[in-house]
């Protein structure tokens, strides 16, 4: 166990040197990393060159890291990673846009801006039609760029009486092929750094947008930006840049709560609105500075520019909508849409579209929580619930009958737990960094995996002759040890950094520090069974039955599968699925689940499912619903779908899309045979011989007469001696209301036997008499059914 201790200690230490060295060198300053994608003009068109294909980025420190993506084909050399020395990348300091023959990434660090020009795809193959399984990315020749090139890169100047870098920007290409980059002041205001066109002799230059500020002293007017204020109200916290009309309009969100518009033609502020009047209540908090306020934009042909305002307001932040609107003589107002509310988690990244706001969040168990809301038509303002995989487990259940390794592997090794990075990365640290690992593949790691563990096991082994058990004890140590640094990585990768939707193609994305999680569909059944009971208060959402009655049958019936689902310990759960690898019946295995939890029911689980399953008015045909509905075969508009896509053999024909509807088939699966788990166990309940009542409310009064009668049959058998025949066929009568055959039938017989005894006794006293034949206990005799 010291050992152990120690050894998960040092790999701590190696986690976080790591993280400490991509701290950049003094002069640079460390801003939180972010993340951001740009998706092709024409990646929602079919055949084409950029069909279903994006780039995103990530930044962490002085680098960033760009990769390109499709769905379609496979894209070769489609990752760079660009470092910039001494310097540190600006929040929204990345920007992709495409002109007609290139695509643009601009980049903004604290103290320098560059722009790269790389071949539009379009350019790369000529023909319309693209058929080849494999193509060139846009990347392929960025290691010939030089990002200090004075053509395309500039170090931004520093201001007269001004302290500090820049912690925010905005990038743009503007009609006339310029590179715009929107700084915030650390003073207030903007700074506007612009390179000329890429084919264009000129110099840099920079224009200052802030507000008239000044302060009146004895000797007079003295320039906020010379007397050094520390926090100015007009203090840029969110950037966003639309062109419109031939003019960049620059959108700025203050730490004063403003929102300002300013033109960068007339370099003026044509708009100013108070954010804090769409708060229903904000006593307070206009005394505070706002720090977590962020600003994001949205165009369409339809509503025209949008803008989604994220005050981060404390103990509750809101979303705002705005709509701007021109008037005459140039003037601009905006009309308000909607305000919705947020939730209580910490706000990570959000995106507008000309519909929806999509937001993403961390807990206080720092669980990634995405949610999306209609902006619209939304009038009882419920957020949308997506479900995002949890992550793996954090202790693995070994049984006493299996193999330590095996069972590691298996985990470590299954869909949707861990990436092939994070175990790379693991099996680096465990190795200590001795060798470079060549073979990524599933089953090249899984050897170099085994080898490492097993080589690492035997080198610590010092006796000759040790039990099998205690080798079994080493094993799960070992192969513990290793899975925890594999989790250690896995979480470092899973942090969430931003969150992207396509307006081309409809396409969210959630985008990590160490891989990215395509958001998508989800069946009717799955939506139900996964969703949180709060997002199942209306018959509205369920989509699965048009009757009303059969809506609200089948809701109910769901909320008592999560309960199911949250009362099965891990323990049972993993007992179950191996108990189904064996082949043997799920009908006793769910029986097994069902015992373990009426022993164990601490928090009376059962009575909560058994009081909602009182409110079902129609149970067998609720479960038929839900089953019909997982059933795919029985979805024809879906069968016809997949056929129809089928033919066209260039969609979706990359390995991460053959990746990606695997990993969504596995997770369909996964879910469906949970719900089917928690059905089986809610139908052996209905079903068990001490709940008969289930099937039939109106019975429920009498699974508790029978009960009583029972106990009070047990209390006075010890002393009560008169009828004893009446007491023991009433005692049967309570087994076999309860379901205990064996038990009923050996009450019925001594019952029997009791009124024989009986009779026999009044023929001897001559007590007989016609009306002993309709007496009690002579009734009850006629009534003994043949012993079976």
């Amino acid at each position: 166990n010291i050992f152990k201790d120690e050894e998960k200690k040092i790999l701590q230490v190696k986690y976080l040197l790591e993280k400490l060295l991509k701290f950049p060198l003094p002069g640079g300053l460390k801003f939180a990393d972010s993340a951001g994608a740009f998706h092709y003009e024409e990646s929602g068109k079919l055949l084409s060159v950029t069909s279903n294909r994006f780039i995103h980025w990530s930044t962490s420190g002085d680098s960033v890291q760009l990769v390109e993506q499709s769905l379609d084909t496979n894209l070769l050399n489609n990752w760079v990673r660009l470092r910039f020395n001494h310097c540190s990348v600006l929040p929204g300091g990345v920007s992709i846009q495409e002109t007609l023959n290139n695509v643009v990434i601009l980049i903004c660090t604290n103290q320098s801006v560059h722009r790269l020009l790389l071949p539009h795809p379009t350019r790369m193959y000529r023909s319309e039609l693209v058929t080849e399984l494999h193509m060139q990315s846009i990347f392929t020749d960025v290691g010939k760029l030089s990002l200090q090139d004075s053509a395309h890169s500039a170090v931004i100047p520093s201001q007269v009486g001004q302290a500090g870098s820049p912690h925010s920007c905005s990038s743009w290409i503007s009609h006339q092929g310029e590179a715009h980059y929107a700084l915030a002041s650390p003073a207030g205001g903007i700074m506007v750094v612009t390179l000329l066109p890429h084919d264009t002799p000129g110099s840099v230059s920079v224009v200052e947008l802030k507000q008239s500020s000044m302060m009146s002293r004895l000797s007079g007017w003295m320039p906020s930006a010379i007397r050094g204020d520390q926090s100015p109200a007009d203090l840029v916290l969110s950037l966003a840049v639309r062109e419109l009309e031939e003019d960049s309009f620059i959108f700025a969100l203050c730490q004063d709560h403003r929102l300002r518009m300013w033109s960068l033609r007339e370099q003026a502020c044509l708009l100013e609105a108070d954010m804090l009047e769409y708060l229903p209540s904000c006593k307070g908090v206009r005394r505070l500075s706002g720090q977590g306020h962020r600003l994001r934009l949205a165009f369409s042909s339809t509503t025209g520019l949008c803008l989604g305002v994220y005050l981060a307001v404390p103990q509750r932040g809101q979303f705002t909508v705005l709509q701007l609107v021109a008037t005459d003589n140039n003037r601009y107002s905006l009309e308000h849409i909607s305000s919705l509310l947020s939730t209580q988690e910490t706000l990570v990244d959000f995106t507008l579209t000309s519909s929806d706001v999509w937001a993403l969040w961390v807990d206080e168990s720092n669980i990634t929580v995405v949610k999306y809301i209609n902006f619209e038509h939304n009038t009882a303002g419920q957020w949308n619930q997506v479900f995002v995989q949890p992550p793996p487990e954090e202790e693995v259940q070994i049984g006493v009958d299996l193999d330590p390794r095996e069972t590691y592997l298996e985990v470590l090794f299954s869909p949707l737990r861990f990436t092939a990075s994070a175990i790379v990365k693991a099996l680096q640290i465990y190795r200590r960094g001795s060798e470079r690992i060549s073979d990524v593949s599933w089953e090249g790691l899984k050897k170099e995996v085994t080898q490492a563990v097993e080589t690492e096991l035997q080198s610590s082994v010092t006796e000759f002759e040790f039990s099998q058990e205690e080798y079994r004890q080493l094993q799960v140590e070992f192969w513990s040890r290793f899975y925890s640094c594999c989790l250690q990585y896995q979480e470092a990768q899973s942090t969430p950094l931003g969150l992207t939707v396509s307006q081309h193609t409809g396409m969210a994305c959630l985008l990590r520090k160490g891989f990215v999680s395509f958001l998508l569909p989800c069946f009717a059944v799955d939506h139900l069974y996964l969703s949180y009971e709060q997002y199942l208060f209306s018959e509205e959402e369920t989509p699965v039955a048009e009757d009303p009655e059969v809506s609200r049958d089948v809701l109910q019936l769901v909320q008592c599968l999560r309960l199911v689902s949250d009362a099965v310990s891990p323990e049972m759960a993993y007992e179950m699925e191996k108990a189904l690898d064996y082949m043997q019946s799920p009908e006793r295995a769910a029986e097994l689940v069902l015992e373990n939890m009426l022993c164990n029911d601490s928090d009376n689980v059962i009575v909560d499912i058994q009081n909602k399953l009182q409110d079902i008015r129609n149970p067998t045909a609720a479960m038929m619903v839900l089953l019909r509905e997982m059933d795919l075969e029985t979805d024809s508009e879906l069968g016809q779908g997949l056929n129809t896509r089928i033919s066209l053999s260039q969609l979706y024909g990359s390995s991460s899309a053959v990746s990606l509807v695997c990993q969504a088939i596995c997770h369909v699966a996964m879910t469906r045979a949970l719900f089917c788990r928690d059905l089986l166990i809610l139908q052996k309940l209905y079903l068990w011989p001490s709940n008969p009542g289930f099937l039939f409310p109106e019975c429920l009064m009498a699974n508790c007469q029978f009960t009583q009668l029972q106990e009070y049959v047990r209390l006075i058998g010890p002393w009560c001696q008169v009828n004893i025949g009446s007491c023991r066929f009433m005692l049967g009568q309570c087994y076999l209301a309860n379901g205990e055959g064996q038990k009923a039938l050996q009450c019925f017989q001594e019952a029997a036997t009791e009124v024989e005894k009986e009779e026999f006794l009044m023929k001897l006293t001559g007590s007989e008499d016609e009306e002993s034949a309709s007496s009690p206990r002579l009734q009850y005799y006629n009534k003994v059914p043949e012993p079976q």
